[in-house]
């Protein structure tokens, strides 16, 4: 069951958020990095590749929270299907977010890698990416306009930038004030814990974990060393 939903674009502090949902209670938090850890759970989203709708107690089994697409897409019909999970739209610079955003054309340079060029230990990681590449393309058609291509062509800054404002407007407009809270991870722990209702905060920093970095550093090591390196630790 679903408690906290995630609106926000991806490279707008999701990675700093899934740190902060799991050390507040609310995790396990579902981010794109999940199905790199679990590989198996690019089946979930098969069917939303092919445009079928998605059985959401079957896709977020085990978690209590989203971040990042591809759920983070589905913000509008998981509010609906979850009626009692506060909704976090995360915000930034919206050309700071751009130059991050750009990330996800650019994180391996080399294109993208293929199940059968990869380690055998990192295999399944890259199958399961190759998997749901429909669906992160339909996912950024959707946002950015047809003839964008991740990987390829990526949408110019303008464009982008102009579908950032499009994508929080229609958030704030369709989500009641009392059930959202815009955040900027910048904020820290308090406006976050005050509208999830978990004080005190933690009296350690909140988690500042650097989205493009990780990916880069992510395709580097499946590449030169056949292993997987996300910034969470691993499952107990």
């Amino acid at each position: 069951m679903l408690e906290v939903i995630g609106a926000g674009l991806p490279r707008t502090g999701t990675t700093s958020m899934k740190a902060a949902l799991d050390r507040l209670g609310f995790g396990p938090c579902f981010h794109t990095f999940e199905v790199l850890r679990r590989p198996d759970l690019a089946d979930r989203w098969l069917p939303a590749c092919s445009g079928e709708p998605l059985d959401w107690e079957r896709t977020f089994a085990g978690y209590r929270s989203t971040q990042d697409w591809p759920a983070a897409f589905f913000w509008r019909e998981l509010a609906a299907a979850y009626p009692r999970a506060k909704v976090v739209l995360t915000v930034r610079d919206p050309h700071a977010w751009y130059t991050s955003f750009r990330v996800l054309g650019s994180a391996d340079p080399r294109g993208p890698l293929r199940p059968e060029d990869a380690a055998e230990a990192v295999r399944p990681v890259v199958a399961a990416l190759e998997r749901m590449r429909p669906l992160f393309e339909h996912i950024a058609r959707t946002v950015f306009g047809e003839d964008v291509r991740l990987g390829e062509k990526m949408p110019e800054e303008d464009r982008a930038v102009a579908a950032y404002h499009r994508h929080l407007a229609a958030v704030r407009a369709a989500i009641p004030a009392e059930r959202l809270l815009v955040f900027d991870v910048r904020q820290g722990w308090e406006p976050l814990c005050a509208f999830l209702g978990a004080a005190p905060p933690p009296a350690e920093p909140f988690p500042h974990l650097n989205d493009a970095a990780s990916f880069r550093r992510m395709f580097q090591l499946m590449r030169t060393e056949g292993r997987l390196h996300t910034p969470f630790p691993p499952d107990p």
